[in-house]
């Protein structure tokens, strides 16, 4: 039984519009939906405590999921119906990249919300390569050069340097690693052959499961980590590390999860993939409406053990538009969780062929593709047609504004300038490959990874 929340009960603007709700005639009306514990699953909460799915005829069970792996089988193998999903999975399974399956994504679940996090030890000893600010604090962001000192140490006394992301796929092994290669170290790389990532790595990066990553860090197993919240506040509120550098700060307004099914899934269900996606736009304007109003009582809800279970306090120090760095170093960060301003629930086709760079760039497509090549994978993967056809039904019944979802879109956002990023370098996902001949270390052009070496 939802549990519908005392504040939603008083508020007759909620009843009101909900009422004027358009059903659709769904094809399967109970469905299970999987998600793993962070913030940002935020918008499937949203949408189940406060009834948008049950305004669409559907009656959802959500099943956190004890790691990312297990959240894909699940949707692959029809336990799940859809998921809370990095990015890098749908697009990974399609292109045959580990698990294969076409699965494909509707809805964008959020901009933001990573940040990199090191131990005590090492943020000591990243510190006196840090510039500071007038008031002593230091200036952000913090590039990764002021990690390579302390990397080039340990490797010297030939002690493997250690970090944890939290899957082959994932935006946070792809933000790390540009993280560090913005500062001039090798993340390693991937072969056909050796899938570790680790080919001629100065940072060893490996798998950790996202609640497992403070403890693991405390441990001594890693010496920090990229992970989403509440994550990295955790290691500030235990006192076990320093977040150094948010996602937002690296890469201003970045993609991040989506909402994935498989493309059989929509084929057959039609209807109710649209019903899905309208609820989760519901949601997602809800987290961001009024300038974040919404922000205390989602932290609320995602502060109970079924869905992020970790502290209120914890949770709220990056969901009401701060973030914590150093031990009382609090910064206004209001952009650090996005649910929908900016178009942040669209499926951009640049987004995700902003993902397969990535995968091509570390060797994880092993191979150089056309230009072409990614235009189609991303056009398989991502489907605004589906996502403008929901935000058309809430139009036409009152639950949202015309203006805020981009028509015209051919499906790519205008060019990242260079600004907004931390190494300088602008993003445009029309240009794949001029993109990543742009950037210094990583595959580029017809290079390959032969053994433990680059060649071509």
């Amino acid at each position: 039984m939802r549990k519908t929340l005392s504040w939603v009960l008083v508020s007759t603007s909620l009843i009101a519009t909900a009422a004027s709700a358009e059903l659709l005639d769904v094809e399967k009306d109970e469905l299970t939906l999987g998600f793993i514990k962070l913030t940002d699953m935020a918008p499937l909460a949203v949408a189940y405590e406060l009834g948008y799915f049950e305004d669409e005829g559907l009656f959802v069970t959500l099943e956190a999921q004890a790691n990312w792996k297990v959240l894909l089988d699940g949707v692959i193998s029809g336990q799940l119906d859809g998921a809370h999903m990095l990015a890098g999975q749908p697009l990974a399974a399609t292109i045959g990249y580990g698990t294969e399956a076409h699965i494909i994504t509707p809805f964008s679940m959020d901009l933001n919300g990573n940040a990199i996090t090191v131990s005590n030890e090492i943020w000591d000893q990243m510190k006196p390569n840090v510039p500071l600010m007038e008031d002593g604090r230091p200036q952000h962001p913090i590039s990764a050069s002021a990690l390579a000192p302390v990397v080039e140490e340990y490797q010297d006394q030939g002690i493997p340097f250690n970090m944890g992301m939290v899957f082959p796929v994932s935006t946070h092994n792809y933000e790390i690693r540009y993280w560090l290669a913005a500062g001039g170290l090798e993340p390693g790389y991937y072969s056909p052959q050796d899938i570790s990532g680790q080919i001629g790595a100065d940072v060893l990066l490996s798998v950790t499961p996202p609640p497992q990553m403070p403890a693991t860090m405390e441990a001594g197993t890693i010496y920090g980590y990229a992970v989403g919240e509440p994550w990295n506040q955790q290691a500030v509120f235990k006192g076990i590390g320093v977040p150094v550098i948010t996602d937002y700060q690296m890469w201003k307004n970045n993609p991040e999860k989506v909402f994935g099914i498989t493309a059989e899934f929509a084929e057959e269900n039609p209807n109710t993939t649209l019903a899905l996606t309208k609820a989760l736009i519901r949601a997602a304007i809800w987290l961001d409406e009024n300038d974040n109003a919404n922000r205390p009582d989602a932290v609320e809800i995602l502060a109970r053990s079924e869905y992020v279970g970790a502290d209120y306090d914890v949770i709220a120090n990056s969901m009401t538009g701060t973030f914590e760095f150093e031990k009382g170093d609090v910064r206004e960060i209001p952009d650090f969780n996005v649910f929908f301003r900016y178009h942040a629930t669209y499926p951009f086709y640049s987004d995700a062929i902003w993902y397969l760079t990535q995968m091509r760039r570390w060797g994880q497509i092993a191979e150089a593709q056309s230009d072409e090549w990614y235009f189609e994978t991303a056009e398989k993967v991502y489907r605004p047609d589906i996502y403008l056809q929901a935000a058309r039904m809430l139009v036409d019944e009152g639950l949202a504004n015309e203006a805020d979802f981009p028509w015209d879109s051919d499906g790519f956002k205008e060019a990242t300038p260079a600004a907004d990023i931390i190494d300088g370098i602008p993003y445009d996902g029309r240009a794949p490959n001029a993109y990543l001949d742009s950037l210094p270390i990583g595959l580029k052009g017809d290079q390959v990874i032969v053994g433990s070496e680059i060649q071509g």
